[in-house]
């Protein structure tokens, strides 16, 4: 029985990581695609209702995935939520239209970094994330309000200077939140554990945690130079 238990955890993570892989893979064709080709950057950039669209949809599909429990454990209802992840990936094409393609390209190499060392990590350690799940969503609560605090701020040394904190904030906090849902998604002797029949769920939560580092990241990248 233990083996059987076992070897479905085992399933579990492996189609976890398979979804969030193909996730990413997806994410990153709408990131190369709004960066490096003239047309489609030049169009996102004069229309800019397409990014507050894209992001209205995630909010609205990411919504319903967390307090919906009936929806993210029914099929074919939880594979049509996790089409989701397609707004987020047009969200953040439509962001990095700002950025030159240097300054994108080294994001994506430092999030990639920094997410292979955090998913080692969490499998390693013996500390405990998931029992941080509350403080940690305060936390975000705090870091919104000072974002929109820095919105204000029009004094431009102290404008850049803000935004980097908060960038800086917003990748730590993000830091630990991947090593959290990571430690959810692997179970084991862990305080707190996503159940494997939600496995749509955990994807998209690990997802959104990587994307919204990457961003993090890459405002840091481009208030730097």
């Amino acid at each position: 029985m233990h083996y059987i238990k076992k070897n479905y955890f085992v399933g579990f993570i492996r189609k976890v990581y398979a979804i969030v892989t193909l996730q990413l893979m997806v994410t990153m064709v709408f990131v190369v695609l709004f960066t490096f080709v003239p047309p489609i950057r030049y169009f996102a950039n004069e229309h800019s209702w397409i990014m507050i669209i894209a992001a209205v949809t995630s909010f609205v599909f990411m919504f319903a995935l967390t307090c919906f429990e009936s929806l993210r454990r029914t099929y074919p209802w939880n594979v049509v939520l996790l089409t989701f992840f397609v707004s987020a990936s047009c969200m953040a094409g439509c962001s990095i239209t700002f950025h030159s393609g240097d300054t994108v390209a080294l994001a994506i190499g430092i999030t990639t970094l920094v997410v292979f060392a955090l998913t080692l990590f969490a499998f390693q350690t013996k500390i405990d994330f998931t029992v941080c799940n509350g403080v940690l969503f305060v936390a975000i609560i705090i870091l919104m309000v000072f974002g929109i605090m820095c919105i204000f701020i029009m004094n431009r040394v102290r404008h850049i200077i803000l935004h980097l904190v908060y960038a800086s904030l917003g990748a730590f906090l993000f830091c630990l939140y991947i090593v959290m849902d990571t430690q959810m998604i692997i179970g084991g002797s862990h305080k707190y554990a996503i159940s494997p029949e939600e496995y749509v769920f955990a994807a998209l939560t690990l997802y959104m945690d990587i994307i919204n580092l990457f961003m993090y990241i890459l405002m840091i990248a481009r208030l730097s130079k």
